[in-house]
């Protein structure tokens, strides 16, 4: 198999959760149009390389030793830049439709279908970087990471709508993802801690998102019917 089938063999098996996103909006009816969901996406995709300039410079000498360097380099090299760069994105993105943007319950909304998609955009970037390098690890980071990063992406998308109205919200929405990331890979490269707990971690965090998505969106349409 040629290097570009490798590539979208890549490309596809790490946007398996994405595609079910938007298989699920779709079948919902959801007010989020094609036009949003690719933006959003983009997003996601674009955020990867802020956070790997990020990175670089975090991973720098640190000069912390022992559980405090392990602790910078997970929470901050890691989880701090990854939300940031998502944050940064989104933020940008919400600017610069912010003259066609709803308002209101929606707008919340539509900040967290597009944290949400933002996220499962940066694992399918990143999920093809690293399958690229062990094609063993691309199906458990689809399972794993997969989830984990839609879940902090629903946190940060409304963190990035509520930034300027609500400040205090938007700041301890950000701070959850960060700590639900960190948390996840700290899970993750403990030795003698499970595994397993660290994807029940990705996992009912995604769970919460997508339940709170689904009510948010019935909620906007309970107003607007009553409101007509």
């Amino acid at each position: 198999m040629s290097g570009l089938w490798v590539l979208v063999l890549l490309i596809f098996v790490s946007s398996i959760p994405l595609i079910a996103v938007f298989i699920w909006f779709r079948f919902a009816r959801y007010p989020f149009s094609i036009y949003r969901f690719l933006f959003a996406l983009l997003a996601g995709a674009a955020a990867v390389f802020p956070a790997l300039i990020l990175q670089n410079f975090f991973f720098a000498p640190i000069p912390a030793t022992g559980k405090w360097s392990l602790f910078f380099q997970i929470f901050i090299s890691i989880a701090l830049t990854e939300e940031l760069s998502r944050f940064l994105m989104l933020f940008i993105l919400f600017w610069i439709s912010s003259r066609y943007a709803a308002t209101g319950e929606l707008q919340i909304q539509h900040g967290a279908a597009s944290g949400l998609i933002a996220g499962f955009g940066f694992a399918v970037i990143e999920g093809a970087i690293y399958g690229a390098s062990d094609t063993g690890v691309l199906l458990l980071r689809v399972f794993t990471a997969a989830p984990l990063h839609g879940a902090c992406g629903y946190r940060v998308g409304t963190a990035a709508v509520l930034f300027r109205s609500n400040p205090y919200q938007a700041n301890f929405r950000f701070l959850t993802a960060t700590a639900i990331h960190g948390i996840y890979n700290f899970m993750i490269v403990m030795p003698g801690l499970p595994s397993f707990t660290a994807i029940l971690i990705a996992l009912s965090a995604l769970a919460s998102s997508i339940l709170s998505i689904r009510n948010g969106w019935k909620n906007s349409d309970n107003q607007i019917q009553t409101t007509h």
